[in-house]
């Protein structure tokens, strides 16, 4: 039988689609009791902690300064933008809203600023 040849990064596309569908799990609970830092932490935990505790797609982890140092300086407007609006970098890939179009853009505010915070 003839093996066909894939590319390394065949597989990202299905992997990345596999665990946005697992991280959603049923009904969204976005909602949180406290303020910006919980539903900010809340919002992670459902919808970014995936990507942002394993650095799929080249994507920053949770807590690292080194590789966050460089995406802080350019400002809280333009990770947000990149953020919902999705970016292409040389070192990584976001997809808009993290791949859940159920967020609202405060949702996603609120996300950007505790990987911010947590990763200072």
């Amino acid at each position: 039988m003839k093996r066909m040849r894939t590319s390394k990064s065949a597989g990202w596309p299905l992997f990345v689609i596999l665990a946005l569908v697992l991280s959603l799990g049923s009904a969204p609970a976005w909602s949180s009791s406290g303020g910006d830092d919980d539903q900010g932490k809340a919002v992670y935990e459902k919808a970014c902690k995936f990507c942002h505790s394993t650095g799929v797609m080249g994507s920053p982890k949770l807590g690292d300064q080194v590789e966050w140092k460089n995406r802080i300086a350019q400002g809280m407007d333009t990770l947000v933008d990149h953020s919902i609006n999705g970016y292409q970098g040389k070192h990584g890939k976001m997809p808009p809203r993290g791949g859940n179009p159920d967020l609202t853009d405060a949702q996603v505010k609120a996300a950007v600023h505790y990987l911010v915070e947590e990763s200072k």
